[in-house]
């Protein structure tokens, strides 16, 4: 938790930026996961600690936009609560520590909300993802299920996106502690990952050196020799020297702020002379826009930019030919990345996509286009200072799309799909650093690097 006036200063500005009614804040409950009595790990919704910064389930909040009065609804413990979890501090008493005076039990939102929807109020309430919040707004507002999101408040939204996308300074301090731990996280995979390993003790490694110093990860660890799957949380593989082991992961600290780093190594600890070569034009292309993060540029020309890096090198090694700028205005480099240069960072490990990924990710303005790779770009947007996001450019040879692409003919012209076919077996490689953009370029976040040469890798993996 930050210091009250934090607190105090951005429900300020969030009020100068939403007109009258009711904003609605609801903060997460208990999820069981077998039963009632037990139930997963409590993580708060991340727009509620942002606002009000406390991390305790069933909790709820509005801010009257009209009168500026501010309340914060929930439960004070009884005896029954004390004796299972010890003396806790009343609602007044965590309410005051956020410059919040009124406060009222947690029964009272329903009767409180529908008593403004007489009155005629608009009530402004965010994208729900949890199932128990979108039945309270269900039968609190009267809204069919399938109709909850676009009935979300576009303003509200768009207000707290402004807010939250500009991190301030006491949250640059906690994404910096956040990347120290991720960066222990990786150190320690790489100094364990041995052949004959299976992956899930690397990953109970990693997962260990998170639980020492934060509750949680920031989402399910992917680790795994099929690197040329985006996602692959599946760890019941055996480290195979020769193979390279695709490792993405991050932490979240006690402040929930969150890490987000990929690296891909060599099983043995040596890269094939080919795996140097794709594992370089990847770490040419996160070096780049390490570089070139600045105040001003779109996240969209450097996903370009990075694409050209690619296709060149691709082109150097004879598995693309022809123009580069043909090459990137068909699409040629969707084939090798699939996915988007990077996304925004901070409480959510993808921030706020929740709340929309284009209103998130695009400036007004800005459309998202339906090519392969570039279409599933998360962050387009124009660089400002205080923005933090993530530089993960990859190289991936998926059979299966490659086997489609050659069918179709698709691109044909610009694809030695013959040279191809050595690949198939060689997996991917992405390469993903944390930035934050600076008053004149960028900065990664923590106080060093993961290794990100050839020659550092392997020299950490002796």
């Amino acid at each position: 938790m930050f210091e009250r006036e934090i607190y105090i200063n951005r429900r300020s500005r969030l009020k100068s930026k939403v007109s009258s009614g009711i904003a609605l804040f609801l903060g997460n409950n208990e999820s069981p996961c077998n039963y009632s009595d037990n139930c997963y790990g409590f993580r708060q919704d991340s727009s509620f600690l942002y606002f009000f910064g406390l991390d305790i389930p069933s909790l709820a909040a509005t801010i009257d936009l009209d009168s500026g009065r501010e309340t914060i609804y929930g439960d004070d413990v009884d005896i029954e609560d004390i004796i299972w979890t010890g003396p806790l501090p009343s609602i007044g008493q965590l309410s005051e520590k956020v410059g919040v005076g009124n406060t009222k039990p947690l029964h009272c939102l329903e009767e409180d909300i529908i008593s403004a929807v007489k009155a005629g109020r608009k009530i402004h309430f965010l994208p729900q993802y949890r199932h128990d919040n979108r039945i309270f707004l269900h039968e609190t507002l009267g809204i069919p299920f399938s109709s909850l999101k676009e009935a979300a408040s576009t303003e509200f939204i768009k207000a707290v996106i402004d807010l939250r996308l500009v991190k301030e300074p006491c949250e640059i301090a906690e994404l910096d502690k956040a990347a120290n731990l991720g960066y222990a996280m990786h150190y320690a995979a790489m100094k364990a990952a041995r052949p004959g390993m299976v992956e899930k003790e690397v990953v109970a490694i990693m997962e260990s050196v998170a639980a020492a110093g934060g509750p949680r990860m920031s989402f399910p660890t992917i680790l795994s020799q099929h690197g040329e799957t985006m996602h692959n949380h599946g760890h019941e593989g055996i480290l195979t020297p020769g193979r390279l082991l695709l490792i993405d992961a991050g932490c979240e600290i006690d402040s929930s702020y969150c890490s987000d780093n990929t690296r891909t190594i060599p099983v043995g600890g040596k890269f094939s002379s080919r795996q140097a070569d794709i594992y370089t034009i990847v770490s040419t292309a996160n070096n780049y826009v390490l570089d070139a993060a600045r105040p001003g540029i779109t996240y969209r020309e450097l996903h370009l930019d990075a694409s050209r890096i690619i296709l060149k090198g691709l082109s150097n090694l004879g598995l693309v030919h022809g123009d580069l700028e043909e090459m990137l205005e068909a699409g040629v480099q969707g084939l090798f990345m699939p996915h988007g240069l990077g996304h925004n960072m901070g409480l959510d490990v993808h921030d706020m996509e929740g709340l929309g990924e284009n209103l998130v990710g695009y400036d007004p303005g800005q459309t998202r286009a339906s090519q392969l790779g570039l279409g599933s770009l998360r962050m387009a947007r124009s660089l400002k200072p205080g923005y933090v996001v993530t530089d993960e450019p990859g190289i991936y040879f998926i059979p299966a799309l490659i086997e489609k692409w050659k069918a179709e003919g698709h691109n044909a012209r610009f694809i030695n799909f013959g040279k191809l076919e050595e690949y198939y077996d060689f997996g991917g490689i992405r390469l993903e650093d944390d930035l934050l953009i600076t008053g004149n370029g960028a900065r990664l976040l923590g106080s060093r690097r993961l290794p990100i040469t050839v020659e550092d890798v392997e020299m950490q993996m002796q």
